[in-house]
């Protein structure tokens, strides 16, 4: 079985964390989950179906942030790598400067040490000269830096689509099949979507 560590900061997105664990528990991989306070303070403020208890009962383990001697804060501990999503700017620059003073940046810097995989959806635009050097460092370092960035060829009908896709695509940095979007496929043309079918009815009533 794998195991992924998932750690959620305090920056705008944290329904994309909540997902993955959502869909990492319903493909069998083991999560190890790390909330900040601002991230618990963000969930409060952006989703108004989940809960922390919520996401605590799907996830396999759960850590308190300043939990330093927690399993995940160790390189013995196997796990085949860690997302962070969203991933803050503090957060970023903690991670590249190897300011291991609370677990999720602790955790990441396990993985980069330990050579495993690392992956962080950086949620800030514009982006400062600080955030590009920051991410630069993590990128030499062997992370991987991925932010949320929405696309439209798989015909979203819904946030939850546009949502879905982008786990799904940060999921196949580890080898994980989820099935929860339309990949692209360039050799034939994709069904209209409920949005254009809509487009279509209205264009069809104007000229009636």
């Amino acid at each position: 079985m794998k195991r992924i560590v998932i750690g959620i900061t305090g920056a705008s997105g944290v329904i994309y964390g909540i997902r993955m664990i959502e869909v990492l528990n319903h493909v069998g991989v083991e999560t190890h989950v790390v909330l900040s306070n601002a991230a618990v303070q963000t969930m409060r403020l952006e989703t108004s179906d989940y809960s922390v208890d919520d996401v605590y009962q799907v996830a396999h383990s759960v850590y308190k942030q300043k939990d330093i001697g927690a399993a995940i804060s160790s390189g013995s501990f196997k796990v085949d790598g860690m997302v962070i999503a969203p991933c803050s700017m503090k957060t970023l620059s903690g991670i590249a400067n190897s300011y291991d003073d609370q677990l999720i940046v602790r955790a990441a810097d396990v993985q980069l040490k330990e050579r495993r995989k690392l992956v962080l959806m950086v949620r800030e635009t514009p982006l400062n000269l600080s955030h590009l050097n920051h991410m630069t460092l993590i990128t030499q370092m062997g992370g991987v830096i991925f932010p949320p960035v929405p696309s439209f060829y798989h015909q979203p009908d819904t946030i939850d689509d546009i949502v879905d896709q982008t786990v799904g695509r940060v999921l196949d940095q580890f080898d994980i099949e989820a099935d929860i979007f339309n990949r692209w496929d360039g050799s034939r043309k994709r069904p209209a979507s409920k949005t254009e079918k809509r487009a279509e009815n209205v264009i069809g009533l104007m000229h009636q």
